[in-house]
């Protein structure tokens, strides 16, 4: 499973690894996912593994994907981030460990929480087509 990560670890773009490997932040309104609309399932994208339904995305107007709910609690795991001279919450991907975004309590009901996810560190894949979009 390591080689596999590795492997595909090796495959991503430069503004992917920056993300998901050097904790980065892609830049606002830019990620390919932001205005993705289409019913699905949104996966790390460095091992494949489900992070969020399409159901849960909202529009929250801050420029990356937002969601009100992870896909499981285990999903994601959630580190103190105390970089820029604030408090934040970072999410990682809960097998792999790759860096996802931030969640905020900012969110809609019924969970009050914003899920702010760079798209580079994503892929979706329509649950109609099967057609994978990566971010």
């Amino acid at each position: 499973m390591a080689n596999k990560l590795n492997n595909k670890v090796n495959q991503l773009t430069e503004l992917q690894r920056f993300v998901t490997q050097d904790r980065g932040t892609e830049s606002p309104y830019t990620g390919h996912l932001l205005h993705n609309k289409k019913l699905g399932t949104y996966y790390c994208i460095c091992c494949d593994s489900p992070l969020f339904y399409s159901d849960t995305k909202f529009d929250s107007g801050c420029g990356w994907p937002s969601f009100f709910q992870a896909i499981s609690p285990e999903a994601v795991r959630y580190l103190d981030d105390k970089s820029h001279n604030m408090h934040r919450v970072e999410i990682r991907c809960g097998h792999c460990d790759a860096h996802l975004g931030h969640v905020f309590p900012d969110g809609p009901p019924p969970t009050g929480k914003r899920y702010c996810i760079n798209s580079a560190s994503m892929k979706f894949v329509d649950e109609q087509t099967g057609e994978e979009s990566i971010g």
